[in-house]
């Protein structure tokens, strides 16, 4: 019996003695039914999907017992049971995540509803849930009959090239019962039936390896079909063959955009046709010119023509198609979360600089793009430009975006007023520059249009200080302006690439802002394909750098992030898809390492942008690159072992549990002393060694002494992109909340909060991006939003508010809460939505009294960790008493789901 059985077993005896009084009633509902993590999805292609949900109820130690899955063809044959697809009976089991289908998969296209029902620890049952229901999408390369196809010709010319324009017309006569759209594209495309927008998606099909995996998107357009109808595609060069990694824009995937389409109409009377992508359909330009990722978009209104969107249109001037021969085999539905515009900002400023340049304050650091209301003339040209900041001066700053023109251009095609937006690029910036308008355009007529994948909102953290609100503020703006389909370094320069280590020491952070279980289950895939034969996972992905790769903390996302998501979301699946790939990097790494099993004279990054000045006041810290690859050697190693054990492999776990023993040997040997200093002797070092469980016991204490010395030594941080997450965990771990806080609060460059004293509203990717003068770090690499840094906000969430889950019951089945009061703060309020339902923590130290409050979702417990607290005096229901337990100045207690308020005397 592995731990987790067993920690469920004691959970439902633990209820059954406290729930005397407890029973399922209506008052307890399940609800929140989602299929891949997604609500009602279309179009997948997992064949045995998972399903999950929640317990909804306002009574106290809510917890599920057992289940009953029903699934059928329609709702009406839910209740029937021979009509039944699959049924799972009752089955005896607290999960209700990640439950996975076990009826006959479907075929290609299929409906199937779904509904949940569950039993109490009194087998007291509940109701039925609302049905739900998923969308198989095309299963076979087969079954995508329609052709691929682009336009006939097309300059050869390098640089941005015009925008393509598609269409066709069909007739629809008889009564359509449902209409489903199959399309994806070689570029980005945005689809029109009858002049009205497909979906509210953006830059489909997304950014994948589009030589080994495409993404096709499905769209019901039931409601869109009339008797004549007209199709409309625009594509534009995108990812696919605009300016990415540096390369030309002769295009890195391709030369030639393209584009398949087709859609499924079954009508009333029980036929079926199909519309495809063929010969037969026409192309043409547009108004779009040019348009590109990097460097933005110009349109020319004198080019317009709306009509052609539209049926029975003179398609007089367009020229036929020609079919191409392109991979079908490589077409994969979505797993991630679509990209869409979330949300507007209204301008907040209007500035005209020292050298006379018309600028806009849009208030934040974001990205998307601009949608402007104008009035001009025809033929004149307005152009739209961003940045992140102004200089010292106050004028308009372009140097940081290197090679990237981030420039929209716009020409008038008639006199009068017009409302404009790009369609295939994005910015990111805060400050917007006009030029060659005749009539400044109004604060309210400049709207920034926010995008970024639709990730679920999870996370919550306020407290009594406003910079430390700023600074979670920046970290989540950082977080929405980089998970843009793939999480990128950076949103504005000329390269917003998926950089592999910035992702895996953020993903903890980012699991607490956001849901990223679809999103990062997309990456991860990536992740996979583009890894070498050899085991080498290359610096980013999608791999545009041409197979760059092998950087210690870097590569290790191969495993870290799997781990992550498994931790947030009891997802075995992720581990299971990801282990070959696991394996393959852990068994490079060992090659590298050899028989001494120290991985030493290879390339690496190393803690990357650690502080670093020739101020002697200010020194920085060198950490040695080989003692951070035998260290994250060791780590990946050791969670290599307990993945293994998870999916059932236990003599892999066997074995790299062993290899993990002599890399921590060797380790010990080659970098640390018998008094357990490290041969690097900087912050960086230390907390990876000690987060990591590298080292002996009985140095442990010596390490942290050393780690805490050369804290309390500088007053500062001096770490960089690897050690920074873990710099106040370890400081906190090792009883040095003192000097935790000390760096959190800290104002004066380097710190956290220095960039939110210079007006920050995001990330920076350096310390000092802006120093206190005015002046910039280096142009050829410094971003105002780089989310990297931002990864302190794990701390403030499982430490500083105590919300941590629990390794052996992850998805927080079970977790603790438990506070910890410090620094200058004395209230924090947090919430987590959890995939069983929200976790809240509200604490508040006021007049020598703590006050506690904390939220508890059904079908889950958790172990209340109160600090500096006597059992005797905490104010609780008497009941509950009988669960705590004091060990020297902590009280532990074990709750049920529900509400909670204690308070008890509290000082410093």
């Amino acid at each position: 019996m592995n731990q987790l059985q067993k920690f469920r077993n004691f959970t439902v005896l633990f209820f059954v003695l406290i729930s005397f009084s407890f029973s399922v009633s209506a008052k307890t509902q399940v609800v929140k039914l989602v299929c891949e993590y997604h609500e009602n999805p279309i179009g997948i292609d997992v064949e045995h999907p998972r399903f999950s949900w929640q317990l909804l109820s306002d009574e106290k130690n809510v917890m599920q017992t057992a289940y009953e899955i029903r699934v059928a063809s329609s709702v009406s044959d839910l209740s029937k049971k021979n009509k039944q697809l699959w049924n799972s009976g009752k089955v005896e089991s607290d999960i209700s995540l990640n439950v996975v289908y076990g009826g006959e998969a479907l075929n290609s296209f299929e409906r199937a509803y779904w509904q949940v029902r569950i039993w109490d620890v009194k087998g007291k049952v509940s109701g039925w849930s609302e049905p739900a229901f998923w969308e198989m999408g095309i299963l076979s390369p087969e079954l995508w009959t329609a052709s691929w196809i682009t336009v006939a010709d097309e300059s050869e010319e390098k640089g941005s090239k015009p925008a393509q324009y598609y269409r066709n017309e069909f007739s629809s006569s008889k009564k359509v019962k449902t209409a489903k759209v199959y399309v994806t594209s070689h570029g980005l495309y945005q689809l029109f039936i009858n002049g009205n927008k497909v979906g509210d998606q953006l830059f489909t099909p997304g950014w994948t390896t589009y030589n080994k995996r495409l993404q096709y998107q499905t769209y019901d357009v039931t409601n869109l079909l009339q008797q004549k109808n007209a199709i409309g595609v625009i594509l534009g060069d995108g990812w696919y063959r605009g300016n990415i990694g540096w390369s030309s824009a002769d295009g890195y995937y391709g030369k030639k955009l393209a584009l398949l389409f087709q859609m499924k109409i079954e009508y009333t009377d029980g036929t079926s046709e199909w519309i495809e992508s063929n010969k037969d359909w026409y192309s043409n330009k547009g108004p779009i010119v040019k348009s590109d990722i990097y460097n933005g978009e110009t349109y020319d209104a004198r080019l317009e023509n709306t009509a052609w969107m539209n049926a029975d249109f003179d398609q007089v001037g367009w020229n036929s198609v020609l079919e191409v021969v392109q991979a079908k085999d490589i077409l994969i539905a979505p797993q991630g979360v679509p990209v869409k515009a979330i949300e507007e900002l209204k301008a907040v400023k209007l500035i005209t600089t020292p050298k006379g340049e018309t600028v806009f304050d849009m208030g934040q650091n974001m990205v998307g793009w601009i949608k402007i209301k104008m009035t001009g003339k025809k033929d004149q040209e307005v152009t739209l430009k961003f940045a992140e900041v102004l200089d010292k001066d106050g004028n308009f700053y372009t140097a940081n975006l290197r090679s990237a023109d981030c420039t929209d251009t716009y020409i008038f095609g008639k006199d009068g007023e017009v409302t404009y937006e790009p369609k295939f690029t994005f910015h990111g910036f805060r400050f917007l520059q006009l030029e060659g308008f005749d009539k400044v355009p109004a604060l309210e007529d400049i709207t920034g249009v926010v995008i970024h994948s639709e990730m679920e909102p999870n996370g919550t953290f306020a407290c009594n200080n406003e910079m430390i609100n700023q600074l979670q503020h920046n970290i989540q703006w950082g977080q929405k302006g980089n998970f843009l389909d793939v999480p990128t370094d950076c949103p504005q320069r000329d390269e917003r690439l998926g950089w592999t280590g910035d992702a895996q020491v953020f993903a903890p952070t980012a699991g607490f802002n956001f849901n990223v279980a679809a999103f990062y289950t997309k990456w991860m895939k990536d992740v996979a394909a583009d890894q070498l034969e050899n085991g080498i996972i290359p610096h980013v992905i999608p791999d545009v750098l041409n197979g760059q790769g092998g950087a210690t903390g870097w590569a290790d996302v191969v495993a870290v992030i799997p781990w992550t998501v498994y931790q947030l979301y009891a997802d075995t699946r992720i581990l299971e898809q990801s282990y070959p790939a696991i394996i393959k990097w852990v068994e490079y790494m060992n090659g590298r390492a050899g028989d001494d099993f120290l991985w030493t004279d290879d390339n690496h990054f190393g803690d990357w942008l650690a502080f670093a000045t020739t101020r002697s006041d200010y020194p920085g810290a060198t950490t040695e690159k080989d003692l951070l690859a035998t260290a994250y050697f060791y780590y990946t190693t050791t969670l290599t072992a307990k993945i293994a054990g998870i999916i059932g492999k236990t003599d892999d776990a066997k074995k790299y549990k062993s290899l993990a023993g002599n890399i921590k040997g060797a380790f010990n040997k080659e970098f640390v002393t018998t008094n357990g200093r490290l041969v690097s002797h900087t912050q960086t070092a230390y907390v990876l060694a000690l987060a990591f469980g590298i080292l002996p016991k009985n140095v442990v204490e010596n390490a942290g002494n050393y780690l805490a010395k050369d804290v309390d030594k500088f007053k500062h941080l001096t770490t960089g992109f690897l050690g920074t997450p873990l710099l106040c965990p370890m400081l906190s771990e090792i009883g040095r909340d003192d000097l935790a806080f000390m760096l959190l609060n800290r104002k004066d460059y380097p710190s956290w909060l220095y960039p939110v004293t210079q007006g920050a509203t995001t990330i920076w990717e350096r310390w000092d991006g802006q120093k206190p003068d005015g002046t910039f770090q280096d142009v050829g690499m410094n971003s105002f939003n780089h989310y990297a840094y931002g990864a302190i906000g794990q701390w403030l969430y499982s430490h500083v508010a105590g919300i941590q889950v629990d390794e052996k019951a992850p998805a927080y089945k079970h977790f603790y809460l438990a506070p910890h009061p410090g620094g200058e703060l004395n209230e924090v309020n947090a919430t987590y939505k959890s995939m069983y339902g929200k976790i809240a923590s509200s604490w508040k130290v006021e007049g020598g009294k703590m006050v506690y409050n904390v939220e508890i979702p059904a079908n889950t417990t958790a172990t209340i960790v109160f600090p500096k607290a006597n059992l005797e005096t905490i104010s609780m229901d008497e009941g509950l008493k009988a669960n705590a337990s004091q060990n020297e100045d902590k009280v532990r207690i074990l709750l049920g789901s529900g509400k909670y308020e204690f308070s008890y005397p509290y000082s410093e």
